[in-house]
């Protein structure tokens, strides 16, 4: 049976984030002693340096390590696999959707419904709170018909943001995946994505994405990881997905 990958598919680092405290030397010690076997790196609207990025990982060669992104659009933060360089226009998530398809890249809607379910959210923008169903919301809302996969699992959400986006994933049919959203090193790991296979290059994580043959998890830093349903978070930590 082929072992799988373990990966943090949302982490910011000093390298490229603004707003991140995690050093990449941290970052690849830490992975490793909390169980993962890969990151998935999505600096804000920019990739590392490709010099950058073959020493790190040729000084970290038993971690699996993806030069991700996360793009900001129109229609959210998107967490982007395959991307060569930054793209002019890909700030609307319809020319972004366009780039990755000539490409044969991978996008996932990242932390999709943050702050949706605290109304003054809403409310300091003049708006009414949020009252969809998972099921309108996924007819509703075109992002989703845009993006491969959704992120239901996000570090920085709450349980019912988490659940909430893997019950609109159910409706449409869509993988999800998991991950810290870390920028610190306490972070990394909360959340990850497990791939059936064990990927070693980006070529073989890009087919392995495309294929669907993953899904988000969470517990493996408490060393019990688990498949994420509707059930798992409430049985992990009672209360809280309500």
């Amino acid at each position: 049976m082929p072992m799988p990958t373990i990966i943090d598919m949302h982490i910011h680092t000093t390298a490229g984030a603004s707003d991140s405290g995690l050093d990449p030397e941290d970052l690849a010690e830490e992975a490793r002693q909390r169980g993962l076997t890969g990151v998935n790196i999505t600096e804000h609207d920019r990739l590392w340096d490709t010099h950058k990025l073959n020493d790190y990982r040729q000084r970290h060669a038993g971690l699996f390590v993806n030069n991700g992104m996360e793009v900001s659009t129109d229609m959210g933060h998107m967490i982007v696999v395959g991307l060569k360089q930054y793209v002019p226009g890909i700030r609307r998530a319809e020319e972004l959707r366009k780039v990755l398809d000539d490409l044969g890249g991978f996008m996932t809607v990242a932390h999709p419904f943050r702050h949706w379910f605290d109304p003054v959210y809403f409310r300091k923008q003049g708006k009414e709170p949020f009252t969809m169903t998972p099921e309108q919301a996924a007819e509703r809302m075109p992002v989703f018909q845009l993006v491969d996969a959704i992120e239901a699992l996000n570090g920085a959400n709450t349980p019912r943001e988490n659940l909430f986006a893997l019950q609109v994933a159910k409706v449409l049919g869509k993988p999800v995946t998991g991950g810290s959203d870390a920028h610190s090193r306490s972070g990394i790991g909360f959340y990850c994505t497990v791939l059936e296979q064990n990927v070693s290059g980006p070529e073989e994580f890009l087919e392995e994405l495309r294929a669907g043959r993953f899904h988000a998890h969470h517990g493996l830093l408490q060393g019990k990881l688990t498949y994420f349903t509707e059930d798992s978070l409430e049985e992990a930590a009672p209360g809280l997905a309500t």
